[in-house]
């Protein structure tokens, strides 16, 4: 694919985040709407704005995705998915591949205006991170009950966005609700934010790689080892598809 000039580049970022804002209020009463039906129901509907951002990113940025891995997702087994975080856009291409599905959030989000009122209708684990203690058994309460349910629950364990390159520090919340709830962890690693940075109006058109990990088993498990053992899968993946000349993965302080 021929690279695209940079005003070229930055149009279509602009479109892009246009459409974003112009769908996203359509998305939000079309929830609010929905309501009164049942999960199963409200689900593909709300996600599909999902899908819309990210196929529109294929067509006016040039950004595409490919993935390894597909064949690790069991079609009768869901479980905690693990995923590095570096960009908006694996909050959302991972609805692709893991559906239905949850995820671990901050509670704040779900006070944005139209967002939030959609997102609320995905049924997510919301958590004030303050709570400490109580943040972490709502996760083990609401996630068990969400896995029962048939619902896949992504939690990014470095809790916020990361440039790429560096690493924070994986929490174990989310392996300690695998062991809690008899499932596995499936890692996810993928270099995001080389094309879509946070903070950061810019698409640069590429090929986003994304590896899905075998799944790592918890029974019988300590939540710490089993982080250790997701933590170190994902970091030697990233260091197979960060691009060179990005600089080596650095600690932020823990």
């Amino acid at each position: 694919m021929a690279a695209r000039p940079a005003p070229v580049q930055w149009a279509g970022s602009l479109l892009h985040f246009l459409l974003m804002v112009v769908t996203i209020p359509i998305w939000a009463v079309i929830a609010l709407l929905l309501y009164p039906f049942p999960f199963s129901v409200r689900y593909p509907v709300i996600a599909s704005w999902g899908h819309v951002v990210i196929r529109s990113a294929e067509w006016l940025c040039g950004l595409r995705a490919q993935v390894e891995g597909l064949e690790h997702i069991s079609s009768s087994e869901v479980a905690v998915v693990m995923a590095k975080h570096q960009s908006a856009w694996e909050t959302l291409a991972l609805l692709r591949w893991f559906s239905p599905q949850t995820w671990v959030l901050k509670r704040e989000l779900l006070y944005i205006p139209f967002f939030g009122w959609g997102l609320k209708r995905l049924e997510p684990i919301a958590i004030q991170r303050s709570a400490g203690g109580n943040a972490r058994q709502q996760v083990l309460e609401q996630g068990i009950l969400r896995l029962q349910a048939g619902r896949w629950v992504v939690v990014f364990p470095e809790g916020t966005r990361m440039p790429p390159g560096q690493r924070g520090r994986y929490r174990s919340g989310g392996a300690s609700l695998a062991i809690a709830a008899g499932c596995p962890v499936i890692p996810v690693a993928h270099n995001a934010g080389e094309y879509w940075a946070r903070r950061s109006l810019l698409r640069r058109p590429g090929t986003i790689r994304v590896i899905i990990g075998p799944p790592i088993a918890t029974a019988g498990r300590r939540a710490d080892d089993v982080t250790r053992e997701v933590e170190t899968w994902i970091e030697a993946r990233m260091a197979e598809i960060t691009r060179r000349g990005s600089p080596p993965p650095t600690r932020s302080a823990r």
